[in-house]
């Protein structure tokens, strides 16, 4: 193998996606490997696994001139966008399974019925663009298809787009790693390109929630000052 296949000394171990498909006993199946990875991370609420640069490396060893068996790139692009939009699918089902209890619950400290209603209304707004980005952010693209499950998420819809993440999402990053595998600073650093990607993607939308923040604390603000001044009761 070339240089660029290195084990990256940052990561432990057992979350460095080039240690476990090339030294462990995944290499023997380096293929099925991914696939289930991906499904575990997407479809059975287990964030903590390499997803955007597990994808990332299996594009790179697709792309060596020995690449492991079965590892091309024309089996190996649709295969991880199909297992993506699995697994969300699972989720999204695990979602809809637990949705009745959380509405049927009480309200405790922890835990609210408008948390639900809120998801809901969000989801019926924002869904779309929402399942789509999700997928590029580790932790929230496990958890994403769960809520809009819970919430009850118009299906169709949800498939849709989901579909439209899990390709953009799990071939995307497979063939960018195939491509530019071997340029270092994309490699050591594709996890943070891709966050930076959906923040600035979702950066109009912070800018007008915080907006609207402000001018809610500042109109707050001018009435208790038109009360002082007036000895009125704020209204």
């Amino acid at each position: 193998m070339s240089d660029a296949v290195t084990t990256n000394a940052a990561l432990p171990a057992i979350l460095d996606p080039m240690h476990l498909l090339t030294e462990t006993w995944l290499s023997n199946a380096v293929l099925p490997a991914i696939l289930v990875i991906v499904f575990i991370e997407t479809g059975l609420l287990f964030p903590i696994l390499p997803g955007d640069s597990l994808l990332f490396t299996g594009g790179l060893l697709a792309a060596q001139a020995n690449p492991p068996a079965g590892m091309n790139i024309w089996w190996l692009v649709p295969a991880v966008a199909a297992v993506a939009v699995l697994g969300d699918q699972c989720a999204y089902w695990i979602g809809r399974a637990i949705g009745p209890a959380l509405f049927k619950k009480e309200d405790t400290r922890f835990f609210k019925q408008h948390y639900v209603t809120e998801t809901h209304a969000f989801f019926e707004k924002h869904g779309p663009k929402t399942i789509i980005l999700a997928r590029f952010v580790p932790i929230v693209r496990t958890f994403m298809p769960v809520l809009a499950g819970v919430s009850k998420m118009d299906y169709r819809k949800f498939l849709m787009f989901d579909i439209v993440g899990g390709v953009l999402w799990g071939g995307g990053i497979t063939v960018l790693g195939y491509f530019l595998g071997n340029v270092e600073f994309i490699r050591k650093n594709v996890e943070a390109i891709f966050l930076l990607i959906v923040l600035i993607s979702i950066l109009p939308g912070i800018i007008t929630v915080v907006k609207k923040l402000r001018g809610g604390d500042a109109g707050g603000s001018s009435k208790q000052e038109l009360a002082a001044t007036s000895n009125e009761p704020i209204r």
